[in-house]
Protein backbone atom coordinates (compact mmCIF):
# COMPACT_ATOMS: atom_id res chain seq x y z
CA UNK A 1 0.00 0.00 0.00
CA UNK A 2 1.20 3.47 -0.86
CA UNK A 3 1.69 6.30 1.63
CA UNK A 4 -1.62 8.04 2.44
CA UNK A 5 -3.91 5.22 1.29
CA UNK A 6 -6.65 4.08 3.61
CA UNK A 7 -7.67 0.43 3.90
CA UNK A 8 -11.22 -0.61 3.05
CA UNK A 9 -11.47 -2.15 6.54
CA UNK A 10 -11.01 1.29 8.17
CA UNK A 11 -13.70 2.79 5.94
CA UNK A 12 -16.00 -0.15 6.66
CA UNK A 13 -15.45 0.33 10.41
CA UNK A 14 -16.48 3.99 10.09
CA UNK A 15 -19.48 2.92 7.99
CA UNK A 16 -20.57 0.49 10.73
CA UNK A 17 -20.16 3.06 13.52
CA UNK A 18 -22.38 5.53 11.68
CA UNK A 19 -24.84 2.81 10.55
CA UNK A 20 -25.71 1.83 14.14
CA UNK A 21 -25.81 5.44 15.43
CA UNK A 22 -29.19 6.30 16.95
CA UNK A 23 -30.81 2.96 16.08
CA UNK A 24 -30.92 0.21 18.70
CA UNK A 25 -32.03 -2.42 16.16
CA UNK A 26 -29.32 -1.64 13.55
CA UNK A 27 -26.77 -4.35 12.74
CA UNK A 28 -24.17 -2.13 11.06
CA UNK A 29 -24.57 -3.84 7.69
CA UNK A 30 -26.96 -1.21 6.25
CA UNK A 31 -27.16 2.58 6.65
CA UNK A 32 -30.21 4.82 6.38
CA UNK A 33 -30.24 8.22 4.67
CA UNK A 34 -30.13 10.23 7.88
CA UNK A 35 -26.99 8.47 9.10
CA UNK A 36 -25.43 8.75 5.63
CA UNK A 37 -25.86 12.55 5.75
CA UNK A 38 -24.49 12.57 9.33
CA UNK A 39 -21.42 10.62 8.21
CA UNK A 40 -20.86 13.08 5.36
CA UNK A 41 -21.23 16.08 7.70
CA UNK A 42 -19.12 14.72 10.57
CA UNK A 43 -16.34 13.53 8.27
CA UNK A 44 -16.31 16.85 6.37
CA UNK A 45 -17.33 15.31 3.02
CA UNK A 46 -19.98 18.04 2.92
CA UNK A 47 -18.04 21.27 2.63
CA UNK A 48 -20.92 23.63 1.82
CA UNK A 49 -19.44 24.74 -1.52
CA UNK A 50 -18.66 21.76 -3.75
CA UNK A 51 -20.73 19.17 -1.89
CA UNK A 52 -23.95 20.11 -0.03
CA UNK A 53 -26.42 18.00 1.93
CA UNK A 54 -28.71 18.10 -1.13
CA UNK A 55 -25.97 16.52 -3.27
CA UNK A 56 -25.51 13.83 -0.62
CA UNK A 57 -29.28 13.11 -0.56
CA UNK A 58 -29.38 12.84 -4.36
CA UNK A 59 -26.42 10.44 -4.45
CA UNK A 60 -28.00 8.34 -1.68
CA UNK A 61 -31.25 8.06 -3.68
CA UNK A 62 -29.27 7.16 -6.80
CA UNK A 63 -27.30 4.27 -5.28
CA UNK A 64 -30.01 2.66 -3.16
CA UNK A 65 -32.46 0.13 -4.57
CA UNK A 66 -35.76 1.61 -5.75
CA UNK A 67 -37.91 0.43 -2.85
CA UNK A 68 -35.16 0.24 -0.22
CA UNK A 69 -34.63 2.84 2.48
CA UNK A 70 -31.08 1.76 3.32
CA UNK A 71 -27.80 1.16 1.51
CA UNK A 72 -25.23 -1.61 1.92
CA UNK A 73 -21.47 -1.07 2.18
CA UNK A 74 -21.06 -1.83 -1.56
CA UNK A 75 -23.65 0.84 -2.43
CA UNK A 76 -21.91 3.15 0.04
CA UNK A 77 -18.63 2.72 -1.86
CA UNK A 78 -20.47 3.62 -5.11
CA UNK A 79 -21.87 6.75 -3.45
CA UNK A 80 -18.42 7.79 -2.23
CA UNK A 81 -17.00 7.19 -5.72
CA UNK A 82 -19.63 9.61 -7.02
CA UNK A 83 -19.08 12.25 -4.32
CA UNK A 84 -15.25 12.15 -4.29
CA UNK A 85 -14.61 14.01 -7.61
CA UNK A 86 -17.14 16.68 -6.55
CA UNK A 87 -15.46 17.17 -3.18
CA UNK A 88 -11.88 17.24 -4.52
CA UNK A 89 -12.11 18.99 -7.88
CA UNK A 90 -9.08 18.65 -10.14
CA UNK A 91 -7.99 15.33 -8.65
CA UNK A 92 -8.21 11.95 -10.38
CA UNK A 93 -11.07 9.56 -9.51
CA UNK A 94 -8.85 7.18 -7.48
CA UNK A 95 -6.94 9.97 -5.74
CA UNK A 96 -10.16 11.81 -4.81
CA UNK A 97 -11.68 8.58 -3.50
CA UNK A 98 -8.61 7.94 -1.32
CA UNK A 99 -8.83 11.51 0.05
CA UNK A 100 -12.52 11.02 0.94
CA UNK A 101 -11.70 7.70 2.59
CA UNK A 102 -8.92 9.50 4.47
CA UNK A 103 -11.51 11.91 5.88
CA UNK A 104 -13.54 8.97 7.20
CA UNK A 105 -10.80 6.75 8.64
CA UNK A 106 -11.08 6.32 12.39
CA UNK A 107 -14.08 8.64 12.71
CA UNK A 108 -17.29 8.01 14.59
CA UNK A 109 -20.54 9.92 15.06
CA UNK A 110 -20.08 13.15 17.00
CA UNK A 111 -22.52 13.94 19.79
CA UNK A 112 -20.84 17.05 21.18
CA UNK A 113 -22.34 20.32 20.03
CA UNK A 114 -25.23 18.66 18.21
CA UNK A 115 -27.87 20.34 20.36
CA UNK A 116 -27.04 23.65 21.95
CA UNK A 117 -28.44 24.65 25.33
CA UNK A 118 -30.43 27.86 25.19
CA UNK A 119 -28.94 30.49 27.48
CA UNK A 120 -31.36 33.36 27.83
CA UNK A 121 -31.24 36.15 30.40
CA UNK A 122 -34.94 35.63 31.16
CA UNK A 123 -34.42 31.97 32.07
CA UNK A 124 -31.45 32.80 34.28
CA UNK A 125 -33.44 35.50 36.03
CA UNK A 126 -36.43 33.20 36.60
CA UNK A 127 -34.35 30.34 37.98
CA UNK A 128 -32.12 32.41 40.29
CA UNK A 129 -33.39 31.39 43.75
CA UNK A 130 -31.60 34.27 45.49
CA UNK A 131 -34.11 36.69 43.94
CA UNK A 132 -37.18 34.81 45.17
CA UNK A 133 -39.44 36.61 47.66
CA UNK A 134 -42.34 35.77 49.95
CA UNK A 135 -43.27 32.16 50.59
CA UNK A 136 -41.11 30.92 47.71
CA UNK A 137 -37.95 32.21 49.40
CA UNK A 138 -38.52 29.81 52.33
CA UNK A 139 -38.33 26.75 50.05
CA UNK A 140 -34.60 27.14 49.22
CA UNK A 141 -31.44 27.32 51.33
CA UNK A 142 -28.62 29.87 50.82
CA UNK A 143 -26.93 27.81 48.10
CA UNK A 144 -30.14 27.71 46.05
CA UNK A 145 -30.85 24.04 46.68
CA UNK A 146 -34.47 23.17 47.41
CA UNK A 147 -35.35 22.12 50.96
CA UNK A 148 -38.07 19.73 49.81
CA UNK A 149 -40.95 19.18 52.22
CA UNK A 150 -39.18 21.00 55.05
CA UNK A 151 -39.42 24.24 53.05
CA UNK A 152 -43.20 24.22 53.18
CA UNK A 153 -45.06 25.69 56.11
CA UNK A 154 -48.08 23.42 56.16
CA UNK A 155 -46.93 19.82 56.11
CA UNK A 156 -49.96 17.54 56.15
CA UNK A 157 -50.42 15.39 59.25
CA UNK A 158 -50.51 11.78 58.12
CA UNK A 159 -50.61 10.22 61.60
CA UNK A 160 -54.20 9.04 61.15
CA UNK A 161 -55.64 11.21 63.95
CA UNK A 162 -58.24 13.94 63.50
CA UNK A 163 -56.78 17.46 63.75
CA UNK A 164 -58.46 18.49 67.01
CA UNK A 165 -58.09 15.15 68.79
CA UNK A 166 -56.35 15.66 72.14
CA UNK A 167 -55.34 12.06 72.94
CA UNK A 168 -52.98 11.58 70.02
CA UNK A 169 -50.36 8.91 70.66
CA UNK A 170 -52.20 7.34 73.63
CA UNK A 171 -53.77 4.35 71.83
CA UNK A 172 -51.11 1.84 72.91
CA UNK A 173 -51.49 2.86 76.56
CA UNK A 174 -55.29 2.39 76.44
CA UNK A 175 -54.95 -1.05 74.91
CA UNK A 176 -52.58 -2.14 77.71
CA UNK A 177 -55.00 -0.85 80.39
CA UNK A 178 -57.88 -2.93 79.02
CA UNK A 179 -55.96 -6.21 79.15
Amino acid sequence: MAEGTVSVAEVEAAFQRFAVHGDTKATGKEMNGKNFVKLCKDCKVIDGKNVTSTDVDIVFSKVKAKTARVITFEQFKQAMAELAPKRFKGKGQEEALQLVYGLMAGKGPANVGVTKVAKAAAVDRLTDTSKYTGSHKERFDESGKGKGKEGREEIPDTSGYVGAYKGQGTFDEKVKEDE
